[in-house]
């Protein structure tokens, strides 16, 4: 089975499953087929490529932060299972994706497990991972580990849990894999550990967990959490505590959305004041049930996040990718025409010169076989010159274009479309050519009915979760709001 065909089945099984769980977004699918189409003409994607493979179709969350943040604990708690180790010291070395099983036993596989299965986010993800660990040469299971468990909690859901970010020897790799996870997902949950309110040591992992999300237009769907704030009641001011960690986060950037404060009531310190135990518990319990909350609603912030991925993949194409092709292939151009006009000015002086030292004369017979042929021989080199001049140029564009501080994605996309351009008969007619191949007003018109599909998909969606006028409707189909069965 040929790569395309492979695609093309994995869509067709995306939008079945769709069907019943969301067709707004099985709508989406066919916009992100549409989309395909045009980058498939322009060289952007390839055949076996497609946007919507690069985007998680089921609810995401994110556990990030310290070894000893609580991270681990708290999923259990959440989950009401034993499911992932705990302890002072780091305990897991891996990114363990946790997704719903209705066997009540659980089942831990590694990572070729998510690799090699197209329902999940990581689908083909070693190759990514092969890319980053080069050096290491490491593989798909010394970074990611399945956990399948039972609880009602992951039903429709997908619950990362990262390592620890302090120092290690996949420390660079670590971050990096954790990048691609924050972009995935709809929901992140930032643990600090409230035992450690003075972490200049961490400042990096500060900066990267808290100053690197704050320009991001996602950055809502950060939740940063002081755990193991039982620890701080021992003090003699326990909001100095946390006013140590609110500087270091502003320190690091964060300077507003918000700050939550919890502990695990099972495995909490003992309390000596009923009072501050009284004044923690409403605290506690009031924070956790605002991140339970937005846990619960990653279904609907997924069918967002997903429509707009779609947007500014489309925008993207318009505005950034298509300019930035134009722009390598005037300079292709421009160099191609400059080289050549510099080197016919530089023959005619040669041969002008040539002749005059020589005194021959040339008497042209047109109609005569041997100019004829001498003229065709001429055109012929002219070819040959032109070619490899213009080939010459491409290959220098295509090696500078291989260390342009681009993501991995666009580097690639425009490597391929580039040499779509650069073909043969196109570098036969570059003195002529002004647009990349596939770009037309069609196509423009094109991807802005895309975009306006984009905003009709949000009406329906915002028709399913809001009434403004305050009219009694219909209630729309369970299946339509229900989460997405896990996969």
């Amino acid at each position: 089975m040929s790569a395309a065909t492979q695609i093309e089945n994995r869509l067709k099984q995306l939008e079945s499953h769709l069907q019943e769980e969301n067709d707004v977004l099985q709508e989406v699918v066919q916009s992100f087929r549409e989309l395909d189409k045009i980058a498939y003409q322009l060289g952007i994607l390839a055949t076996e490529q497609s946007y919507a493979t690069r985007v998680s179709w089921w609810p995401m969350i994110s556990i990030l932060g310290t070894f000893s943040a609580g991270k681990s604990t708290f999923i259990n708690y959440h989950l009401g299972y034993e499911l992932q180790r705990t302890g002072n010291q780091a305990v897991d070395d891996k990114f363990t994706v946790i997704c719903f099983s209705g066997d009540n036993q659980t089942s831990i596989l590694p990572g070729i497990a998510l690799d090699a299965d197209p329902r999940f986010p990581f689908y083909q993800i070693s190759r990514d991972i092969a890319t980053i660990t080069a050096s290491s040469g490491q593989g798909v299971d010394a970074y990611l580990q399945l956990k399948t468990c039972a609880s009602e909690q992951l039903r429709g859901k997908i619950l990362i849990d990262s390592p620890g970010f302090d120092a290690d020897s996949q420390r660079t790799s670590t971050l990096r894999i954790t990048k691609y996870i924050i972009d995935l997902s709809d929901l992140v949950l930032v643990f600090f550990d409230a035992r450690h309110p003075e972490p200049g040591a961490m400042r990096d992992t500060l900066e990267y967990l808290v100053a690197n999300t704050m320009g991001r237009t996602d950055s809502n769907k950060f939740l940063y959490i002081l755990n193991q704030m039982d620890t701080t009641a021992r003090e003699d001011n326990p909001e100095e505590v946390v006013a140590a960690w609110l500087r270091s986060l502003a320190q690091a950037g964060l300077t507003a959305g918000r700050f939550y404060r919890i502990y695990n009531p099972n495995v909490c310190m003992p309390f000596q004041d009923s009072q501050v135990k009284e004044r923690f518990d409403r605290k506690c319990q009031a924070d956790m049930k605002e991140i339970r909350e937005r846990m619960d609603q990653v279904g609907i912030e997924r069918a967002y996040r997903i429509i707009g991925v779609l947007e500014q993949t489309a925008k993207n194409i318009e505005h950034k990718i298509v300019p930035q092709l134009q722009e390598l292939i005037q300079r292709w151009k421009t160099r191609v025409i400059r080289t050549e006009i510099v080197l016919g000015i530089t023959l005619a002086i040669l041969a002008g010169v040539g002749l005059a030292t020589t005194n021959i004369t040339l008497n042209y017979n047109w109609q005569s076989p041997l100019t004829q042929g001498v003229i065709g021989l001429i055109i012929v080199v002219a070819i040959w010159i032109h070619f490899k001049i213009s080939k010459m140029i491409a290959n220098r564009i295509l090696r500078r274009l291989q260390h342009e501080p681009l993501r991995e994605e666009e580097r690639e996309g425009l490597i391929r479309a580039f040499r779509k351009n650069a073909c043969f008969w196109r570098i036969l007619l570059v003195w002529f050519i002004n647009q990349p191949v596939g770009w037309r007003e069609k196509t423009r018109q094109r991807i802005y009915h895309i975009l306006n599909g984009v905003d009709n998909h949000v009406q329906k969606l915002n028709n399913r979760f809001t009434n403004p006028s305050g009219k009694k409707t219909p209630s729309a189909p369970a299946s339509h709001s229900e989460p997405m069965k896990s996969p």
